[in-house]
């Protein structure tokens, strides 16, 4: 996620603070309260013409999603076993399609459109920074300087689904079981940007959390693929995807430098393969990443030098940064309206993975590293940083809404409930700022001008 060239501050500002993403948030929110009907039409609008692709989930007299929820959160059954398992079995076909939007039967719908084929985008580039990571001089090419970071990454896993999961098992609410990975999310960009007000431009636990948040991103891509498929999995197609990464080789030997031959040739590919093979297609352009040409080094995330690189992986990264964060605006109109009143038990249990599991789970796996398996943490960090940075890491706010659709993908009460936990985590941010108080955490800008650090690598 390399800088972008100076422009006008406020429109930098908007971009680079993910504004179109929270005015999409907000704007479904006021939407969907206001004239739920309307809303619903909109997200599953048949853009193939043929109408809304999907009815609006039912309303009570008031105008909110009607939902099946006592005060206390048990479920109030409304049928019989039988006919709520049918529903749920049709509605869930009518969602994702035996064999999907592009179905006779089906048409595309605005929802799909943007969850499925242009979030490809947004995971290529959380892919690219994964792989960066991983080449010499990134953040995970030294296993010693990574490992503390990588054993906190899976506190960071762990952590929120235990808490998640044994709030089912209290509550008794096993239909809730399959959104355990929600409350594992870390929204990097939305913690950089809390990362750097509360410790300062510079300082080394912000590249411990960047480097946490990347591993937190590669987690959750093998987490969507393998826990998540979008229906039964049909493996012979992955043939096509090994095809269009030979496709891909293939280019480079031709010595092929722009982006566009890879993304809408094994790029396009890959995503029909995903999509047929029943693997979320959104991660579909994942194949295509290390086959594109690339620097062989990694100067770091967020490292301004990448401007000056050149190459076919960091020209795909430069062109669709900014028209991603319109995606993403897309992403929260579409995905995140939500009647205020479906608050429930889902809420609850995303909420407490996020803002108990996360903190705890990341300083547990800390001290184990360092007193356990004798690792060290950075220098000029302490416990009280990696406790401020495990609240900061708690905001899963984008990916955790993306993987409450893949978790619950039949529209109702229950993924209300769930959205409105990752929506919530948003709150954490607040919290991180009492933490870092309450444990004597102070800002300091370590470098006077203001700039990011260099590198991740070296700041680790």
């Amino acid at each position: 996620m390399s800088h972008k060239k100076q422009r006008p501050r406020a429109i930098a500002f908007l971009y680079e603070n993910s504004m179109f993403l929270i005015a999409g948030a907000v704007a479904a929110l006021f939407w969907a309260n206001f004239a739920p009907d309307s809303y619903h039409h909109f997200v599953h609008l048949d853009l193939t013409g043929g109408g809304s692709h999907h009815e609006a989930p039912a309303h009570d007299e008031t105008g909110h999603a009607e939902s099946h929820e006592t005060p206390e959160g048990t479920t109030v059954a409304t049928d019989d076993a039988s006919k709520d398992e049918s529903h749920a079995r049709k509605a869930s076909t009518d969602e994702i399609g035996e064999d999907a939007p592009t179905d006779e039967q089906h048409g595309v719908t605005l929802h799909f459109l943007i969850n499925d084929i242009l979030m490809a985008l947004f995971f290529a580039i959380a892919g690219k920074e994964v792989w960066e990571a991983m080449l010499p001089g990134g953040a995970l090419s030294d296993p010693k300087k990574a490992a503390t970071p990588l054993l906190a990454t899976v506190g960071g896993v762990l952590g929120p689904a235990a808490v998640y999961m044994a709030g089912v098992f209290l509550t008794g609410r096993s239909d809730l079981t399959n959104g355990w990975a929600v409350p594992c999310a870390t929204d990097i960009a939305f913690s950089y940007l809390v990362a750097r007000m509360i410790f300062g431009q510079g300082h080394p636990a912000i590249a411990f959390l960047l480097l946490l948040a990347i591993a937190d991103d590669a987690a959750g891509l093998v987490i969507l693929a393998v826990f998540y498929p979008m229906k039964p999995l049909v493996l012979e197609w992955l043939g096509l995807v090994a095809a269009a990464m030979a496709v891909g080789v293939g280019f480079q030997k031709l010595k092929l430098h722009s982006f566009w031959w890879y993304l809408l040739i094994p790029g396009v590919a890959s995503w029909f393969a995903f999509y047929k093979a029943g693997i979320h297609p959104a991660l579909g352009l994942l194949p295509i990443i290390p086959i594109m040409p690339h620097a062989k080094s990694d100067l770091g995330i967020f490292a301004r030098e990448e401007l000056n690189r050149d190459d076919t992986l960091n020209a795909f990264e430069h062109w669709w940064k900014d028209k991603i964060e319109l995606i993403l605006g897309l992403f929260g109109l579409v995905n995140a309206g939500v009647a205020m009143t479906a608050v429930g038990t889902g809420t609850w249990l995303v909420l407490g993975g996020l803002i108990i599991g996360k903190p705890v789970g990341i300083l547990f796996m800390t001290w184990l590293a360092v007193r356990v398996f004798g690792l060290k943490m950075s220098e000029g960090m302490n416990y009280r940083h990696v406790a401020t940075l495990g609240m900061i890491a708690a905001i899963g706010f984008t990916v955790a809404l993306f993987v409450s659709t893949a978790a619950f993908p039949v529209p109702g009460a229950t993924l209300d409930s769930v959205k409105m936990g990752a929506l919530g985590s948003f709150g954490a941010a607040g919290l991180s700022f009492l933490v870092a108080k309450l444990v004597g955490v102070k800002n300091s800008h370590r470098n006077g001008n203001g700039a990011a650090p260099e590198t991740v690598a070296q700041a680790a």
